[in-house]
């Protein structure tokens, strides 16, 4: 019997790519996925030195990738991070502030920081990179969410509202932009292994809550990253508006 030959996979073949957040967890796995299956990847985020390792495993794997800093609470770096993406086919919004702590307890200037990163900055990026998707007809944007968005968790008032007005906006760009040929849709992921989680739970707390989940157990970012992925693919071609929830079942029960 011959052996299965496995091709890669090059479905993302004369794509551009933008993945914000990109510098570890699941935006790191996502930026490598998108790249492995041909897509010229721009990974960006605040850290260079973690960027610029990103970018080095991809190119040693044989994929395209450059990495752009921006702290994307800033508009001004929004928009500066735009104009260096140029055009792009896939907008993946991933990059977020975390905030936990009680509602009483919270400050004014965390609440805005991370309006400014979690809501206006993928806001304002989608709105200057989408035009040239809808000019070509096509394009996909995902946005990442999280399961709190859906179900109340104390101590995630801010993060959770954040995500929860994400998925409204996934769905009004749904309505916007499908129409001129481009997909927009959301991945609200459960307690995943990544260090924005770690740091805020700790290992504890973290596997605390995912001793909720059906599957009992943290995601790994890869995991969630398949799912976006396949949201960004044209095996996806017809969802748009959607909110996939990749939460070990936590939402459905």
């Amino acid at each position: 019997m011959q052996p299965i030959r496995r091709e890669t996979i090059v479905e993302f073949a004369g794509k551009r790519a933008l993945v914000t957040g990109a510098t570890g967890g699941i935006g790191a796995e996502v930026s490598k996925l998108l790249a492995s299956g041909g897509a010229d990847v721009i990974a960006t985020g605040r850290d260079a030195e973690r960027g610029a390792a990103v970018v080095a495993q991809i190119e040693a794997s044989g994929g395209k990738a450059r990495f752009v800093a921006a702290d994307l609470s800033q508009l001004a770096r929004v928009r500066d991070l735009a104009d260096a993406a140029g055009d792009v086919d896939i907008l993946i919004n991933n990059a977020a502030i975390f905030p936990g702590g009680p509602t009483v307890e919270q400050d004014a200037e965390m609440f805005d920081l991370a309006i400014a990163a979690n809501v206006r900055a993928p806001y304002f990026l989608t709105a200057s990179l989408v035009p040239g998707m809808l000019e070509r007809g096509s394009g996909a944007v995902v946005n990442v969410s999280t399961m709190a968005a859906s179900i109340g968790m104390a101590g995630l008032s801010v993060y959770s509202a954040t995500k929860a007005a994400l998925e409204s906006l996934t769905r009004t760009w749904a309505a916007e932009f499908s129409p001129g040929g481009v997909r927009v849709n959301a991945v609200a992921p459960g307690p995943t292994r990544t260090e924005m989680v770690l740091d805020a739970m700790g290992e504890d707390g973290a596997a605390q809550v995912a001793a909720t989940t059906m599957l009992g157990r943290l995601a790994t970012p890869r995991e969630i990253a398949e799912t976006i992925a396949f949201l960004a693919s044209d095996r996806a071609s017809y969802l748009t508006g959607a909110v996939i929830a990749a939460d070990a079942g936590r939402t459905a029960a």
